[in-house]
């Protein structure tokens, strides 16, 4: 197979990826968040080469894509008045509900549950195919299972060349992280993924958020989830990734102690002096979240090299986005968090 580049701006590239999508074919669409590896959501057969394309365990749910919020009625049942007031304020965008699933979703695409996630992306070209192709696209980040995720069409094409049909390049993608994901069948609304819609921003529509153990630590592989991204070390690079915590120096301080010749450090741009001589790469600004959220992943896609024994990460605190970007990076350590200010 001849994985075609589609470009965004070109005039048939929706018509193109949208007739290969109607043909159960595999497509990378770029949204805000990270490029997704698509499929024609209402198909088994489609769906199931997503799985093998990335590798991707059977129970992992998939995200259904569609073009409005109209489209929700087609796919979920029992709505509750939230999902539109969610809608209304955040969509298109990085936010993904979780809710009761129609029978017409199959359970491939909900990973056997009756509920399935629907997001609505910020991203013209994609919402168009979506549109030429009449049904929603179920796509889950494009990078191989388990792999820093895919935020231009270049990290797609690594991963997946002469493995899927097309790839449509929208450029770098603005969010750089995956959609928040919120859970809506329960009594009170559950934060399953935090992403480019805050907590914050949540609260201040449904006035209240659960937030669910996964965000916060590891939870027991034989659990059941209800949205990507809860379960398995997500995210990483081949090489052991251990966050660092505490003030600059007593971080820095403990990783020159600690470091050798294989290892990297990924750090702040405000703290690559710090590190001169332990080859440091910077993934953005402490003092701006969103270039972490940005940065995040082609820095670990930089840093899954076979010759890296460990990567020392500092990870950002605080609310906002900078959640996101710590939930990502201690994902992709699994939870291996050392403080600095503590250990010498």
């Amino acid at each position: 197979m001849k994985t075609q580049i589609l470009p965004a701006q070109q005039d048939n590239t929706a018509a193109i990826a949208a007739e290969i999508i109607k043909n159960n074919g595999l497509v990378a669409i770029p949204t805000e968040t990270v490029y997704g590896l698509g499929a024609n959501g209402l198909n088994e057969a489609a769906v199931a080469k997503i799985f093998a394309a990335k590798g991707r365990p059977q129970d992992n749910p998939l995200i259904l894509h569609v073009a409005d919020a109209s489209d929700i009625e087609k796919f979920c049942h029992s709505i509750p008045q939230s999902a539109y007031q969610l809608a209304e304020a955040f969509w298109p965008g990085p936010l993904t509900m979780v809710l009761p699933a129609r029978d017409t979703v199959p359970k491939c695409t909900t990973a056997g549950l009756p509920t399935v996630a629907v997001r609505c992306p910020d991203n013209a070209v994609t919402r168009q195919i979506i549109r030429l192709a009449g049904v929603p696209i179920a796509a889950p980040s494009a990078n191989l299972s388990g792999k820093p995720s895919t935020t231009t069409a270049q990290h797609v094409l690594h991963d997946h060349d002469g493995r899927i049909d097309a790839i449509v390049d929208g450029g770098p993608c603005r969010v750089g992280v995956e959609s928040t994901i919120v859970d809506l069948t329960e009594e009170r609304p559950r934060l399953l993924r935090p992403g480019g819609i805050t907590p914050e921003q949540l609260i201040s529509v449904l006035g209240d958020l659960v937030i669910d153990k996964a965000v916060v630590g590891q939870i027991n592989p034989n659990e059941v989830v209800k949205a990507p991204g809860m379960k398995y070390r997500h995210y990483a690079p081949q090489s052991e990734i251990v966050i660092v915590t505490g003030s600059r120096e007593k971080a820095a301080a403990y990783i020159r102690k600690h470091i050798t010749q294989q290892d990297r450090v990924l750090c702040f741009e405000e703290e690559l002096e710090l590190y001169k001589g332990c080859n440091p790469l910077s993934y953005g600004k402490e003092s701006d979240a969103s270039t972490l959220s940005a940065g995040l992943f082609a820095a670990l896609r930089t840093l899954d090299d076979p010759a890296i024994s460990k990567i020392y990460a500092r990870c950002p605190e605080g609310g906002g986005v900078a959640y996101a970007v710590q939930n990502r990076l201690k994902k992709a350590a699994a939870f291996h968090i050392i403080n600095g200010e503590e250990e010498g």
